[in-house]
């Protein structure tokens, strides 16, 4: 079911780009790249980014296997570390914004890393009271994340549900959405 709602994922970034072949990309918090790996012939490059080395090591070994020359690996935590000297015209994150802690302080970090006219593409949960934890947050609304991001200084922010499942979001029926913002 996992692969499903991945499959979906990328296919609904795959509807926003545009011109992207000559381009870079984050696939952010990739956790072991499914989304990303599907996309690699979207991009000039990717580069797998993620707080954990296990998932990195787990792409590294992919990336090797298949001998994939356009991606890239770095372990890099946005919530504790400032500054990063790259930046790309894309970043995509799959379900990675509801583990955040200060989507704030990352997704402004997120908007320094953009270059002029680059794409921020959010799939996550739409917010879904049914989900309690402490872990995680309960999904989004789109509109007010639309409206903590147009603060910020992203713009032509544009966001639709795209997929409703059963028991898939911490054994809950959910639906997910995707969001674009442009720098």
């Amino acid at each position: 079911m996992e692969e499903e709602v991945e499959l979906s994922a990328h296919n609904a970034i795959r509807e926003y780009l545009v011109d992207a072949k000559s381009k870079s990309a984050i696939d952010f918090g990739c956790g072991t790249g499914l989304v990303g790996m599907n996309l690699l012939s979207d991009f000039n490059s990717i580069l797998f980014l993620d707080t954990s080395q296990n998932m990195i090591n787990q792409i590294k070994q992919k990336i090797s296997d298949l001998n994939i020359q356009s991606a890239e690996t770095l372990v890099f935590d946005f919530e504790k570390e400032d500054r990063m000297d790259i930046h790309v015209d894309y970043i995509f994150m799959t379900q990675v914004l509801l583990h955040i802690k200060d989507v704030e302080l990352v997704l402004a970090r997120l908007y320094d890393v953009l270059n002029e006219g680059g794409h921020l593409l959010i799939v996550d949960f739409d917010k879904n009271e049914d989900v309690v934890s402490d872990m995680v947050h309960n999904g989004f609304d789109q509109e007010k994340l639309a409206g903590i991001m147009s603060k910020m200084g992203y713009r032509d922010i544009q966001s639709k549900t795209f997929y409703t499942g059963s028991k898939i979001f911490m054994g809950q029926d959910a639906s997910l959405f995707i969001l674009d913002s442009q720098k």
